[in-house]
């Protein structure tokens, strides 16, 4: 009568159809696990052996190349102290020849002597003027403004005036320069950059006095600081401002020598004439900066060297 009711035990078998899914799933989930763990177990030991290894080339590359590197290095900068040396004797030496030509003395034929008798003769070719005559004609202006800046400051002088004081051992050091040398060559650093930079100061000032707006001073000093303590060196004693200083502005700052030999002739292009200063930091003189008539390389000490590096 009516719908039948399922048997007990017909109940039970639909209730317990997922089981099976569940313990399959859990299984497989199982086997996924451990086979990810298996992996990341072989990956870690891969990874400890790479490393292993790393360490195994770097000790191999330290004993081997370290040694060798060292030596290098050394021979390198022997090598570069041969050749600032082997430079500068060059300078000195091409300072010092006399380029003089040498007459040609020829034994004239019996039929050109009526000739040559009758003939006006020749006024001798003047010789090359030596590069220290280059300042010879102004040689008592130098002296007597070098005296003058010996002396008491002028702290209201006009700018680009020395206003500071320059010592007995800094004037004798600027006479050679300008008279002995002819505005070209290398003097011995005053023991820092403020010093010499007064020194450039004082070089600046007569320029002026002697070329007018006509020239233009390049400082050459390979870092920015450096720099930076030559730009507050060169204001404080010549009574310079931040204009003063820029491409078209009396005083150019640089830190690599290609752009500043490119600005050098540049200015001799247009007919002004740039006066170089050479940091004593910079342990090479570029080759085409001997070419210009007027630059100042200031030559520092071994303690003068370690002292800047340790302090740059």
């Amino acid at each position: 009568m009516g719908i039948d009711e399922p048997a007990a035990g017909q109940e039970t078998s639909v209730a317990g159809e997922p089981e099976p899914l569940d313990e399959t799933l859990e299984t497989l989930l199982t086997l996924a696990l451990q086979d990810l763990t298996e992996r990341r177990s072989g990956l870690e030991e891969e990874i400890r052996q790479l490393e292993r290894r790393r360490e195994q080339i770097q000790r191999e590359i330290g004993s081997s190349f370290s040694g060798q590197s060292d030596a290098i290095a050394r021979r390198l900068k022997g090598f570069q102290d041969y050749l600032v040396g082997a430079l500068q004797d060059l300078v000195v030496a091409a300072e010092q020849v006399e380029l003089v030509a040498q007459p040609l003395v020829v034994q004239p034929s019996p039929l050109d002597q009526v000739a040559a008798a009758s003939a006006t003769p020749e006024a001798p070719a003047a010789a090359p003027v030596a590069a220290a005559g280059l300042f010879s004609q102004d040689d008592a202006l130098i002296r007597s403004r070098l005296d003058r800046y010996s002396g008491q400051p002028d702290f209201y002088a006009d700018p680009w005036t020395l206003r500071r004081t320059l010592e007995a051992a800094q004037a004798a050091l600027l006479e050679d320069w300008f008279l002995n040398q002819g505005g070209r060559g290398a003097q011995a650093s005053a023991g820092s950059r403020s010093r010499n930079a007064l020194i450039a100061g004082a070089a600046v000032s007569i320029l002026g006095e002697l070329y007018g707006e006509r020239f233009q001073t390049l400082v050459l000093a390979g870092q920015p600081e450096r720099l930076g303590e030559w730009r507050r060196g060169l204001q404080d004693c010549l009574g310079l401002g931040r204009e003063d200083f820029g491409p078209n502005s009396g005083i150019v700052l640089f830190e690599r020598a290609d752009a500043l030999i490119e600005r050098a002739d540049r200015l001799e292009e247009r007919g002004e004439l740039p006066f170089i200063v050479i940091d004593a930091a910079e342990r090479v003189v570029e080759v085409p900066i001997l070419q210009f008539p007027l630059w100042l390389a200031f030559a520092a000490g071994p303690g003068e060297l370690v002292d800047d590096e340790l302090t740059y």
